[in-house]
């Protein structure tokens, strides 16, 4: 998905999922929306699951990462 064909208002945030960046990597929990990028897209925070790191994320490659196994 491409930023500027994200919504205006905040999209619906699957709170608490459990998602992996990519199919192979570390496995991280979708916390909160933060605020709008000036090319459309949203930042999410997310807590990666093994260190307990707080960190930003873009809400587009959210969307395409899988939720883990």
């Amino acid at each position: 998905m491409n930023a500027p064909a994200l919504a205006a208002h905040p999209p619906p945030l699957p709170k608490g999922t459990i998602k992996s960046f990519g199919p192979l990597g570390p496995k991280y929990a979708v916390d909160a929306l933060k605020n709008r990028t000036p090319d459309g897209d949203w930042v999410i925070g997310v807590t990666l699951v093994e260190t307990g790191e707080e960190t930003d994320y873009l809400y587009s490659q959210m969307k395409a990462d899988p939720e883990a196994a």
